[in-house]
């Protein structure tokens, strides 16, 4: 007797082989005829120039992200904004607090500097030489 999580465990398993045989089926069933302008890279119609591998800035992921971030709890906001004044001032409250809490997220990502788009490089602390230095240094020659 299988329990509830055999069933889901069955179910996946069953639903991965589907995908994999449909591919593979697919595979073999479909016409070969590779060409030039099929093995190009595709990109809005537009040739493609350069290389492939070009670097992005992090920064367009982490801008992204945060974008995300906070766009989901917008979509958490809607509901709540239409709903709220049939739960009274507990469902205010509730609200209330979660846009508190976003308001800090917000204010912890700007202190941070991850809504600025150029961070300011760090110079690394150079030790500049003093006559102190070089006399020690002479001292210890001499020893």
């Amino acid at each position: 007797m299988l329990t509830e999580f055999g069933k889901v465990f069955i179910f996946i398993l069953i639903a991965i082989l589907f995908v994999i045989f449909i591919i593979y089926f697919a595979k073999l069933i479909r016409p070969a005829r590779p060409t030039t302008e099929k093995l190009k890279t595709y990109e809005c119609g537009e040739n493609p120039e350069g290389s492939p591998w070009v670097k992005f800035n992090i920064r367009f992921y982490v801008v992204a992200l945060i974008f995300l971030i906070f766009d989901v709890e917008v979509v958490v906001l809607i509901p709540w904004a239409l709903a709220y004044k049939n739960f009274g001032f507990a469902g205010f409250s509730v609200g209330a607090i979660f846009l508190i809490l976003l308001g800090l997220g917000m204010a912890y990502e700007w202190r941070k500097g991850d809504l600025e788009w150029e961070k300011p490089k760090v110079t690394p602390p150079v030790l500049k030489k003093t006559e102190n230095i070089s006399v020690v240094n002479k001292e210890m020659a001499k020893v």
